[in-house]
């Protein structure tokens, strides 16, 4: 089928024949010694004029009213012209023809009707100044069949034309039901881009856990359907793995849509079938053999489903679980709905990491205000256990010497020495517990000497015997930052050791294990404990010595691993990463 009778080729028409005109109006003029001017300013305005509208059809755009002001500047052109060149006895007579031609072009037959009306009307006024009324007459019924035979004709050629080329009725039924269609689709398109925006709006401006989750499975069957035509078949869940299952990992239902109650509290593997593949390939997977998937076909929600497609819930190294999506229909999931299932899975795992990350910063606060109290507890309980009870001996002391003094000088000289004695051990427990609390040769001198100090103070304030084997080379590798943290570690775990294992010597070292990682190791050979005793009843204990510890690791992404048994020592060892890359190795086993 041809091109169309349409406005834009109507346009290039007329600027065509206008620049023609315009090019033989100049050459006629300019032959026959007429190129006054006033005709060339004329000209030039006509041609600037057809300039414009020669871009802007080129740019396919319209000026408002652009056939009326296109033929009323042919009109007023040419009258110009034809005013101004002798009338009818000038070289342009013939110029009439402009206005009568652009009106048949863009009015068809009613159009040059009235455009040669005007022109023989135009002509016969300026010919009324120069001749008689019956001169006029006369001159009007020759000029009115001379421009009206061929504008009619014209017009009715654009019209002949304009129906040529138009399409079939049938065929333009066929174009105006695929705009409409085409303009559905667009409308549907737009109504899930905004629902997809919702989803984004809404994920983001949660930082509840479970909410992220309910957002997740709601905003899918919200984005898959319309608001005229909404999913209602959809069966969808949210499988996490439980942290209290760190020996057999599970799924268990965080959230779902359309489950049972059975279904509720259902766990799975995630080892086989769609979850096994999505989970090992970390990648979403699609299914259309439900009836002989070995997990899936355990709920009965998914009984009913032909197709089922899966998406991990993977950041890095963590899987957190998976989106799970099902629905009767076997070819629902096309590319188009697993695109926008896909934009949904990943920021629902954003949303997740960014509710956790809030959530493990409230605990962490938490956790901060318990260390604080802790520490408080354990400052009044070494004040009290140690300068508070020697300065009340202190006192006592101090007396019975004043009585002696009355006496026996000898016994008060005597009593006076042991008053001196009890003093400067008092002054050595105030200086180790100021010690413990901020470790100055820390900052001055570094973690060997801020180890060698600690150990003197145990020697002199416990006669507690303390060997140090720092390794010189790994110390510049690691930031102050974490060796304030290496160094409170070891602290803790000595202070456990001094107070608890009875252990004649008591071992710290701190040395290279293996590339990027460091190894912190304290070890005495006291009496030794149970380890799994004691985490089982730690709740119920006075102390989070081991607590503090397990924290303290984790500010430096490090390992703790405790290794006792009773009568033969305790061990605790710490593995400390100095990379990202060995962060990484660290969190898939020592």
């Amino acid at each position: 089928m041809g091109l169309t009778w349409n406005a834009e080729r109507v346009d290039w028409i007329a600027v065509s024949l206008r620049w023609l005109l315009l090019l033989v109006v100049a050459v006629v003029l300019g032959a026959m010694g007429g190129m006054h001017l006033y005709n060339v300013l004329t000209l030039g305005v006509a041609a600037a004029w057809n300039g414009f509208l020669t871009i802007t059809a080129s740019l396919s755009r319209r000026i408002p009213d652009h056939p009326y002001l296109s033929v009323a500047f042919d009109l007023g052109f040419a009258y110009l012209l034809f005013f101004t060149n002798g009338g009818l006895q000038g070289e342009v007579d013939w110029i009439g023809l402009l206005p009568l031609v652009s009106a048949a072009l863009y009015f068809k037959v009613r159009g040059a009707v009235i455009a040669s009306m005007l022109s023989v009307l135009y002509q016969g006024i300026v010919a009324l100044f120069n001749a008689g009324p019956l001169e006029v007459l006369l001159l009007v019924v020759v000029l009115l069949p001379l421009y009206f035979s061929p504008g009619v004709a014209i017009g009715y050629l654009v019209r002949w034309m304009e129906e040529k080329s138009a399409p079939p009725k049938e065929e333009q039924v066929a174009a105006q039901r695929e705009t409409e269609r085409m303009e559905r689709e667009w409308q549907r398109e737009r109504e899930r881009q905004h629902q997809i925006y919702q989803l984004v709006s809404a994920l983001s401006s949660s930082l509840n856990y479970q909410r992220v989750l309910e957002t997740a499975l709601d905003m899918s069957a919200s984005a898959l359907g319309t608001p005229s035509e909404p999913e209602e078949r959809l069966v969808s869940a949210v499988l996490l793995y439980s942290e209290d299952d760190a020996d057999q990992p599970a799924l268990r239902v965080g959230t779902a849509r359309r489950f049972t109650s059975t279904d509720h509290r259902i766990s799975l593997p995630g080892v086989s079938g769609l979850l096994g593949r999505t989970i090992d390939e970390g990648d979403a997977q699609l299914s259309q053999d439900l009836l002989n998937d070995p997990e899936l076909r355990r709920i009965v929600a998914f009984r009913a489903c032909q197709a089922a497609y899966c998406l991990p819930l993977r950041s890095g190294l963590d899987t957190y679980g998976v989106l799970l999506f099902g629905h009767p229909e076997a070819d629902y999931f096309t590319a188009q709905r697993r695109e926008i299932l896909d934009i949904i899975g990943n920021q629902a795992m954003i949303a997740i990491q960014n509710a956790r990350l809030y959530h493990d910063l409230e605990e962490e606060k938490e956790r901060m205000m318990e260390i604080q109290e802790e520490a408080r507890k354990k400052l009044a309980r070494d004040l009290h256990d140690g300068p508070t009870q020697s300065v009340s001996a202190l006192a006592m002391r101090v007396n019975y010497a004043r009585r002696l003094m009355e006496r026996d000088e000898k016994a008060a000289a005597d009593e006076l020495y042991k008053i001196e004695d009890l003093a400067r051990r008092t002054t050595k427990e105030i200086r180790h517990m100021l010690f413990t609390l901020r470790p100055l040769v820390l900052e001055s001198q570094g973690l060997n000497a801020a180890f060698e100090s600690m150990a003197e103070k145990m020697r002199e304030t416990y006669n507690q015997e303390v060997i140090i084997a720092v390794d010189l080379a790994i110390v510049p590798m690691l930031e102050l930052s974490k060796q304030g943290v290496i160094f409170y570690i070891a602290e803790e775990a000595v202070n456990n050791a001094r107070k608890h294992a009875r252990a004649a010597h008591i071992w710290v070292r701190l040395k290279p294990w293996e590339k990027d990682v460091a190894m912190l190791e304290v070890e005495d050979d006291g009496v030794g404990f149970r380890v799994d005793a004691v985490n089982s009843d730690y709740e119920n204990r006075g102390s989070l010595g081991l607590v503090n510890m397990r924290e303290r690791t984790e500010l430096v992404n490090g390992i703790l691993q405790i290794d006792s048994q009773e009568g033969r020592g305790t061990r605790v060892r710490v593995w400390i990463p100095l990379s990202e890359e060995a962060a990484d190795r660290l969190r898939r086993g020592p």
